[in-house]
């Protein structure tokens, strides 16, 4: 079996974001990068699924970015991924998701894939578009939001999570494309063992022009943080005191008659 796991270098989320200079995208100077968070789930459920079958299934990991991605690419190396794909491109966050699944898609149409497993969204753009479009693009059934998963002889069955916490569930047969979302599993630390033996596996790069046949069907206008609001005031003191004080607040504010 040969699988493909598509992750995303982003933003760590503890970091303090402002807009660039072009007012596009967030100013990268002070960021720290990892990988996706639901991307994680799915590298984690690639490697089970190759443990699982025993038959020494092929597992490649794909990310697309700048040099920096090289050390996202190479935690999945040495989670259990067999080996790596840096499509090199600095100008990823400029590119829209149907180019981002394009790219995807043109890399994988004739490596004969068996599954392709993506994060349920990327955690910076959140757009949930690019799984699906990559299914879209080779043809394949999807299903999204897994959190849970099955493989026997050939055909998955997953479970999906739905609004109003309902569970749904999928079974497809094999070439599919899936996308994970938090629960389905539980990520595994890189090893010391691990990460060094992901430094001896296959780390192939190819130039994003390689790969890219679309053109954007959107581009992002203008990105700036929310406006601020005025800060809150805390009453302090005797019951009776902040209730009248209150009071003059709500009437100075809203024009509320005592």
């Amino acid at each position: 079996m040969k699988i493909l796991v598509c992750i995303k270098q982003v933003p760590d989320m503890e970091s303090r974001f402002k807009p660039n200079a072009s007012g596009v995208w967030y100013e990268e100077t002070d960021l720290a990068f990892r990988m996706n968070e639901y991307d994680e789930y799915a590298v984690e459920q690639a490697v089970q699924l190759k443990e699982q079958l025993g038959e020494a299934p092929d597992v490649t990991v794909l990310s697309i970015g700048p040099d920096r991605v090289g050390e996202t690419v190479k935690k999945a190396l040495a989670m259990g991924c067999d080996r790596a794909v840096h499509i090199q491109d600095p100008a990823i966050h400029l590119k829209d998701p149907w180019q981002v699944a394009s790219i995807i898609a043109a890399f994988a149409r004739d490596k004969g894939f068996d599954l392709i497993l993506t994060g349920m969204q990327s955690q910076d753009r959140g757009s949930a578009q690019v799984g699906v479009t990559v299914a879209e693009r080779l043809g394949l059934p999807c299903a999204t939001t897994l959190v849970g998963f099955a493989h026997n002889d050939g055909t998955i069955t997953v479970k999906r999570e739905l609004e109003g916490g309902l569970k749904g569930v999928v079974r497809m047969r094999l070439p599919a494309v899936v996308t994970c979302q938090l629960g389905l599993n539980t990520p595994r630390y890189p090893t010391l063992p691990n990460i060094m033996k992901a430094k001896k596996k296959e780390f192939l790069t190819h130039p994003v022009a390689e790969f890219l046949r679309e053109e954007a069907l959107c581009a992002t206008a203008s990105f700036h943080p929310p406006a601020k609001k005025g800060g809150g005031l805390v009453l302090e003191g005797d019951v009776n005191d902040m209730a009248d004080r209150l009071l003059g607040i709500l009437k100075e504010k809203t024009a509320v008659v005592r």
